[in-house]
C-alpha cells in the first residue's frame, strides 16, 4: 500500500488500484477528542456525534466523493452481503450486514474498523466494487467469500477478474485467540496450518487474519490479492485498535467508489 498525506489527513491506497477512488484512513486529522482522537468514524463508541459527522465529511472530501450518496451497514460480525444501489431515505445504514457490493457510479461504500480486517474488492471488467468487515467471526463464516459470490451472482463477475485488497488489521503476532476460535478455523478451512501459530512457551494460539482471508478468497477463485501487512495493534499511532487500547477507542474508515 502507499501512504498519502493530504490536508492533515493520512490514508492508504492499494498499489493495484491507481485509478480507483478508495482509501483506508488512519486516525489522524480529525476533530474527535481522546480517547477517540482524532479521525473517529464510529458513531456508537461514545464520541461526540457532531465530531463524528465532520470526520466523515473530511474523509469523503479528501477523495472527492459524494457524501450524499454514501452507503454503509450496521456491522454485526456476520457474513451477509447486500447490494447497495444508494442510501435509504431517513436512515444512515442500509441493513444489518458486513458486506456490500455495487455497480453504481458515484455511490461510495464505507465501513469502520478497529482491528477487524477491511476487505475491498474491484472487478474492472464488469465495473463492480465491494467491501467487507471481517473479524474472526466473519472470517470463519466466509465474509469475503460472500462478497465474491454476490458479485458473481448479481453482476456476472468472473472470479479471475476480481481484485481484492486486504487492509490493515490486527496482525498474526498480536492476535491471541482462544481454543473456540481455533476450532472454528479448523471447521471452516479444514486445517489450521499457516493460519494458527502456537506460542512455544505456553501453547497459546495466534490467528493470522491476513492469511485466512487470502485463503478464503483463493478458494473462490480470486487470484489477484494485495495484502497491506499493517498491524493495527502495533501501530496505534496511526490506527485505532480495540485489542491494544482495551476497547476504549475509535474506528477508522475505509471507503471506495466507482
Amino acid at each position: 500500500m502507499k501512504r498519502i498525506d493530504q490536508d492533515g489527513l493520512a490514508y492508504y491506497q492499494f498499489e493495484m488500484w491507481p485509478g480507483l477512488k478508495h482509501g483506508i484512513f488512519t486516525r489522524l486529522g480529525g476533530l474527535s477528542q481522546q480517547p477517540w482522537a482524532s479521525l473517529n468514524m464510529g458513531g456508537n463508541v461514545g464520541d461526540d456525534a457532531q465530531a463524528v459527522r465532520q470526520n466523515h465529511l473530511k474523509m469523503y472530501a479528501a477523495l472527492g466523493l459524494n457524501e450524499a450518496r454514501a452507503c454503509t451497514v450496521w456491522q454485526v460480525h456476520s457474513a451477509d452481503t447486500i447490494i447497495a444501489n444508494g442510501p435509504v431515505e431517513g436512515r444512515r445504514w442500509l441493513a444489518l450486514a458486513d458486506g456490500m457490493v455495487t455497480d453504481q457510479p458515484d455511490t461510495p461504500l464505507t465501513m469502520r474498523f478497529a482491528d477487524c480486517t477491511p476487505l475491498l474488492f474491484h472487478d474492472p471488467v464488469q465495473g463492480v466494487i465491494g467491501i467487507a468487515h471481517a473479524g474472526w467471526r466473519g472470517t470463519v463464516q466466509g465474509a469475503g467469500a460472500s462478497v465474491v459470490r454476490t458479485m458473481i451472482r448479481a453482476y456476472g463477475c468472473q472470479p479471475g477478474n476480481i481484485q481484492a485488497g486486504i487492509g490493515p488489521s490486527i496482525g498474526p503476532e498480536r492476535y491471541q485467540v482462544g481454543e473456540e476460535v481455533v476450532e472454528a478455523v479448523q471447521d471452516y478451512f479444514g486445517a489450521t496450518d499457516s493460519l494458527i501459530r502456537r506460542d512455544p512457551a505456553d501453547g497459546t494460539a495466534y490467528l493470522d487474519l491476513w492469511s485466512a482471508n487470502r485463503r478464503d478468497l483463493e478458494r473462490q477463485g480470486v487470484e489477484q490479492v494485495e495484502i497491506a501487512g499493517i498491524c493495527t495493534a502495533k501501530h496505534t499511532d496511526e490506527f485505532f485498535s480495540h485489542r491494544a487500547e482495551k476497547g476504549r477507542t475509535g474506528r477508522f474508515g475505509a471507503v471506495l467508489s466507482l
